[in-house]
């Protein structure tokens, strides 16, 4: 068995029992280390290479520690198909990894391009699909292409929002709760992003908890935030509050989850104060358990059954599966048999059981037949539109809350500046004061159609193209800066002005 892999069972129901773990990012690898108590960690996937670990990752794992790659960049519920190289990259991870699971996130991150025949954008954030039957077709079918590419059981997250689709059919707890029948795939739940929705959409997190299956979760996400004039900003820069660990322990008293962990992606404090966070997690899931469990940190797992409202959204949902209203009664009559789907997922027909004779990793109860070109034609269509107003500057769609389209639309730009700024920390540095500002004022007019290594690059060539720096010393090396990485010089006025003319055409 890998280092740091315990045993996962497939197509039983069994999860794997995590334990209590910690978001591991290279700023605070030492902390982790040395943290007391972690069972687990998990790492952010494209941030790791496909074919070699940090040497912090590598001592974890030989001590034993399960470590867990997230995605960020897949857009699932994108209308493009998934990306078969960034699945592999994944995939690949996983395995370096000895990983029991992958996860990814319920959302999409780029639009435009082929399906729309228009300059494909990428929004640099996680984005809400809309809950919708089209968004839902789209999202399941984008999940089997997933698992059927990755080695090892997928579980996907909620995440937070600032908007909310218009005219949406379900909410976010039948939206999972199909989605897990139609699939299969386990689920990743963010206490801190129910309680951002509770803020910024209304959302009652224990109605979603309700609602969704309980007992498909792999592991719970908990991380800080901060309100601002109104508005709840899921910054994972800040110390725990006490409304997510309420939320928290809404879970807990339902079902004892497989694993809980701690997110911190910026403002890192001491490892002090990383272990006091910790610890009223731990203490959360204590006081919140139904009854006493064997362990000091642990409590006893309870058997999830799902709730009235549960069963009433299944059943609401149920046509739409292929399962037809003999399963919806047999849910009427046993509540524990809607669980079947994620208990014990059929094998694929194109998949052969494994040696143990366990199902296949990737194994999924989903029939349905593939999703339509135009289905997917109206699902890009509309995240192009959301897209390009917030990102573009285009009119906002129909339906949707301008103000808080206007919200959405400085986050991403703020959060360009800022991750641009830590992938080419020489850009402030050569910039000094002037370099927010200068950002800001290129982003409201350049949409990103890459990475963000990519936009620091644009970014940098739109500001000498400008004429700026000012000062000539800062002006000289933000060119030598540039041409040490696009192996160019800046183009000249003759290359402005074409570029120009074709955007015009373009955009007419």
């Amino acid at each position: 068995m890998t280092p740091g892999q315990n045993e996962v069972s497939r197509g039983t129901g069994d999860v794997m029992e995590l334990g209590i773990g910690i978001g591991w990012r290279p700023e605070i690898a030492a902390e982790v280390e040395s943290l007391g108590g972690i069972d687990w960690v998990e790492a952010v996937a494209e941030n790791l290479c496909a074919d070699h670990l940090p040497d912090s990752l590598v001592r974890l794992r030989e001590r034993g520690v399960t470590v867990v790659p997230h995605g960020v960049a897949l857009g699932l519920g994108g209308a493009d198909r998934p990306d078969p190289d960034r699945l592999a990259g994944l995939a690949a991870r996983a395995g370096l990894l000895g990983a029991p699971l992958v996860t990814e996130h319920i959302a999409f991150v780029r639009a435009g391009g082929p399906l729309t025949a228009s300059p494909r954008l990428e929004a640099g954030h996680l984005l809400p699909v809309p809950r919708t039957r089209d968004a839902l077709d789209v999202l399941c079918e984008n999940v089997r292409i997933a698992q059927d590419s990755l080695p090892v059981p997928l579980a996907l997250e909620n995440i937070a929002a600032l908007i909310t689709w218009p005219d949406e059919e379900l909410t976010e707890g039948q939206f999972l709760a199909e989605l897990v029948e139609r699939t299969g795939v386990r689920l990743l739940i963010d206490v801190a992003n129910l309680h951002t929705n509770h803020v910024n959409l209304g959302q009652d997190p224990a109605k979603a908890l309700d609602e969704l299956p309980v007992e498909a979760i792999a592991y719970v996400h908990v991380a800080g935030g901060v309100e601002k004039n109104g508005v709840w900003h899921d910054t994972h820069a800040h110390p725990l509050s006490e409304p997510v660990l309420e939320v928290l322990a809404e879970l807990r008293s339902r079902v004892d989850p497989p694993g809980v962990l701690l997110e911190r992606d910026d403002a890192f404090p001491p490892g002090a104060e990383l272990a006091g966070e910790l610890d009223a997690i731990r203490a959360t899931l204590r006081k919140a358990a139904p009854s006493a469990g064997p362990g000091p940190d642990r409590a006893a797992p309870r058997k999830a059954v799902p709730s009235a409202d549960r069963r009433n959204a299944l059943e609401q949902v149920a046509p739409s599966t292929g399962q037809g209203p003999d399963r919806a009664a047999a849910r009427k009559a046993d509540p524990s048999a809607d669980r079947g789907p994620v208990a014990s997922p059929a094998p694929r027909p194109d998949q052969a059981p494994a040696s143990d004779g366990s199902a296949g990793a990737g194994a999924r109860t989903d029939t349905s037949a593939p999703v339509s070109a135009g289905t997917r034609d109206r699902t890009a269509v509309a995240q192009t539109a959301l897209l390009s107003a917030l990102v573009a500057g285009t009119p906002a769609p129909e339906g949707f809350d301008h103000r808080r389209l206007r919200v959405q639309s400085r986050a991403l730009a703020a959060k360009r500046a800022d991750v641009v700024a830590k992938v080419a920390p020489e850009l402030p540095e050569i910039l000094g004061d002037g370099y927010r500002a200068a950002f800001l004022a290129y982003a409201g007019s350049r949409p990103m159609s890459g990475g963000y290594r990519r936009d620091a690059l644009d970014f940098a060539e739109h500001v000498l193209i400008a004429g700026g720096p000012a000062d000539p010393a800062a002006r000289r090396r933000l060119t030598y800066w540039w041409q040490d990485r696009s192996g160019a010089r800046p183009p000249r006025r003759t290359t402005r002005l074409v570029r120009a003319a074709r955007a015009a055409l373009v955009g007419k």
